[in-house]
């Protein structure tokens, strides 16, 4: 299951961005997830919780994870489209297209840090 090493990532990246530290007030993580970014959002969830439980530290962290579904750009017409039932055709002149625009990204959106309490200082 990869997705427990894609949790791992997620921390490692967040602790290298934002130091150690600061992890400390950290309450939530906000991921987009394509439809073929070969993630499955439910197995993701489940080893984002057992991580968090395991490392005790996150177990407060909340996971929340946005869809972004398929869109394709068509080399005849140049417009942009979604993707239906994984046809990839053009949802406007009806040709095929190959041209992913979205829906293949695994991306840390957002994430949320709990307020500093009055007196204390911001991590560097």
């Amino acid at each position: 299951m990869h997705e427990v090493s894609l949790v791992r990532s997620i921390f490692h990246t967040l602790e290298e961005e934002f130091g150690a530290e600061a992890l400390d007030s950290l309450e939530r993580i906000e991921l987009r997830v394509g439809l073929l970014a070969n993630v499955e959002p439910v197995l993701l969830q489940n080893a984002f919780r057992a991580w968090t439980e395991t490392e005790g530290r996150f177990g407060h962290v909340a996971l929340h994870i946005e869809l972004v579904p398929i869109e394709v750009e068509c080399p005849t017409c140049g417009r942009r489209s979604g993707v239906e039932n994984y046809r990839f055709v053009c949802g406007h002149c009806g040709r095929p297209t190959n041209r992913i625009v979205q829906g293949t990204e695994l991306l840390i959106h957002r994430v949320h840090f709990a307020e500093r309490q009055p007196g204390t200082t911001a991590p560097d």
